[in-house]
């Protein structure tokens, strides 16, 4: 075994990674950017080292000072984590060049599943099933409309250095296929530096499920299967394992292909081989076909580690360090059922767009597993992934997993930036999940429902208007009363954009009067701090923010403080501004000054947290003055673009 690793990576896979390895007697050395100097990985590490700015390109993506620090420092291997450098085979062959492990698999074996198209040609020869599609190096125009012909639309165009949802259009018919090819080829370009594509049929009730596997370069053995059907924008949101509805004949026909694709290229470490599976009609073994390999530890592994018991990173030491697979294939056992979701800083009414803000609380459900590289305080900055948690439950049976993890998220406490914990508890109640009917269409298809916003709880409100008056501490006996009358407090506060004014009448200590319009609420502290509104126990925590309170109860109600005499300043603005949505980088800026926009048009594209935004043009008229250049880092509300002003 390693007496010391590096971990080239970040975040909540490198505290996760430190864990298993330290639990292991293992020292581990962690590398830092500027933006992560104080962040929870530096912290949890035996050593730590500064390696570069904010922007990856700067810092974690640099593999010849990472690999200099890891010789530097003693580490003897260098575990990727996943993103960054963990599928890129000329690391890993620079690695090994410095006379380092690479705790992953070999270049060969990344170059062989890297590029879409030969992967599957690679598997269709080893006998995997795969997507009836054309996967050819012919990138003429004719030609690809021609195989989508053959195919029979629907189609599906995907970059084949792709990854993410990027250089990827669906298509209904033939119509419309040289318009989206274009388009394809324009996203794959820019994002990966690779215009080419292929072209696959589309399964009309599609699931998306996907086999761990683990080699040690002879031989492979399977975890069983992950169902992540649940996406948005062709990114994962929650997990489960086993996948709902599985028959012993399909797993078992899954598991040997998983396997056989693993062993077919000498396969070393921890591997997903994904699947796409028509359920049009229930679960087949003959209705699942090859999608892609990853070659590298998977953000939903914990689901796979909760149903086996196994340690998917103390497996990757140690197979890396040398030895044999620890279990075959008959000691691995699957018991029970587990879930995940992916907690993000994100405004999910504005279109998931990823957020920054600062953690000014944070909390967890007590007894749930947790893995999460921030703590309270830790800001969420606009370099990276916004991933806050991910929040993994188990039961002995499916619906009592997805209970458990409908309680952790109600328990979930968040305060300082916009998440997506309400979506992720309206998407635990969904009638499908919940059935077990799921497929990679089924957010986008209720997006509206799962979206809905919920009136605030009006009792709530009246904690936080409590809060916003300093008066959720007991107070001391002679303050509350002026005059032997009681004490009238107005508040005011914003909530959802909406200005609330609340008046408030201290009858005692601990037991306020609170009006908010028409309704009045009685409000008494109970023993143990809890509160009692009208009579009712509220179980409700309230915590004061930089900017007003957040009341976490069967609700999260958060409020902003405001001044009774604040003014107005919103009519200031001359509506003829574009703005930056969030923080981010200006990736392309297609404005010039004295140029005639229509609405709709895009005028700049911002990228932010590895997704790209376009900017549009919310009216017809003329660019007055660009405020900006490609390649600015900018503010949120940051000004980007003046029009001309309307006559």
């Amino acid at each position: 075994m390693f007496t010391k690793i590096l971990i080239a990576n970040r975040g909540e896979i490198a505290c996760r990674i430190i864990e298993s390895a330290q639990r292991l007697g293992v020292a581990t050395v962690a590398v830092y950017s500027d933006a992560d100097a104080r962040a929870k990985h530096v912290a949890m590490a035996d050593e730590a080292v500064h390696i570069g700015g904010p922007a990856p390109a700067d810092s974690y993506l640099r593999g010849d000072v990472i690999i200099a620090t890891a010789l530097e420092t003693g580490a003897q291997a260098i575990h990727p984590g996943y993103g960054f450098l963990s599928e890129n085979p000329d690391f890993v062959a620079a690695v090994e060049t410095a006379g380092l492990v690479f705790i992953g698999p070999s270049a060969q074996a990344i170059r062989a599943m890297g590029l879409k198209d030969a992967a599957k040609a690679l598997m269709h020869r080893a006998g995997v099933p795969v997507v009836p599609g054309y996967h050819g190096s012919n990138q003429d125009d004719a030609h690809l409309a021609g195989a989508a012909d053959a195919i029979g639309y629907p189609v599906l165009i995907k970059a084949v250095a792709g990854g993410g949802g990027k250089g990827m259009r669906l298509v209904e018919g033939a119509d419309a296929f040289r318009q989206a090819l274009d388009s394809a080829r324009s996203e794959a370009k820019n994002a990966f530096g690779n215009s080419d594509v292929l072209v696959e049929k589309y399964i009309r009730k599609p699931r998306h499920i996907e086999v761990q596997i683990f080699g040690d370069g002879q031989r492979a053995v399977h975890l069983y299967e992950r169902d992540c059907s649940l996406q948005r924008r062709h990114q994962k949101v929650m997990e489960e394992a086993p996948a709902p509805g599985m028959t012993p004949e399909m797993r078992a026909a899954m598991g040997a292909a998983a396997v056989q694709a693993a062993e077919a290229i000498s396969y070393s470490g921890a591997g997903t081989v994904e699947f796409i599976v028509d359920a049009s009609d229930g679960l087949r073994p003959d209705g699942f076909w090859f999608m892609e390999m990853n070659t590298r530890l998977q953000v939903e592994h914990p689901v796979t580690e909760a149903v086996t018991g196994i340690d998917l990173v103390e497996w990757q030491l140690r197979v890396a360090a040398g030895e044999p697979l620890p279990l075959t294939q008959d000691d691995i056992t699957l018991r029970g059922h587990a879930f995940e979701a992916r907690l993000y800083a994100e405004d999910v009414p504005a279109g998931f767009l990823p957020a920054t803000g600062t953690l000014e609380h944070l909390a967890f459900a007590p007894g749930v597993r947790v893995d999460s590289g921030v703590r309270p305080g830790d800001v969420i900055s606009p370099y990276y992934d916004p991933m806050i948690a991910k929040i993994v439950t188990q039961g002995p049976t499916r619906d009592i997993a997805l209970a458990r993890l409908r309680r952790a998220l109600a328990k979930t406490r968040v305060a300082g930036c916009v998440t997506n914990l309400a979506f992720l508890s309206a998407l635990t109640r969904h009638a499908g999940l919940v059935a077990g009917d799921v497929d990679t269409d089924l957010i986008g298809r209720d997006l509206a429902g799962l979206t809905q916003p919920q009136a605030p709880d009006t009792a709530l409100l009246a904690l936080a208007a409590i809060g916003v008056a300093g008066l959720m501490k007991p107070p001391a006996p002679e303050q509350g009363f002026a005059l032997w009358q009681p004490l009238r407090h107005t508040v005011g506060f914003e909530v959802d954009g909406a200005v609330m004014t609340a008046g408030l009448q201290v009858r005692s200590p601990g037991h306020v009067l609170v009006g908010l319009g028409d309704l009045r609420y009685d409000c008494v502290r109970a023993a143990g701090g809890t509160w009692m509104v009208d009579g009712v126990k509220v179980g409700a925590e309230v915590v004061e923010t930089r900017e007003g309170v957040c009341v976490f109860g069967p609700q999260t109600v958060c409020v902003r403080a405001i001044d009774p005499l604040e003014r107005d300043s919103s009519a200031a603005g001359d509506g003829n501004l574009i703005e930056a949505p969030m923080p981010g980088l200006v990736k392309a800026m297609f404005a010039r000054p004295g140029q005639a926009v229509h609405k709709g048009d895009r005028l700049a594209i911002l990228e932010a947290m590895k997704m790209e935004h376009a900017l549009l043009a919310a009216r017809d008229g003329v660019v007055a003055e660009v405020l900006v250049r490609e390649g600015d880092q900018v503010e949120a509300g940051a000004a980007l673009i003046r029009l001309e002003e309307t006559t």
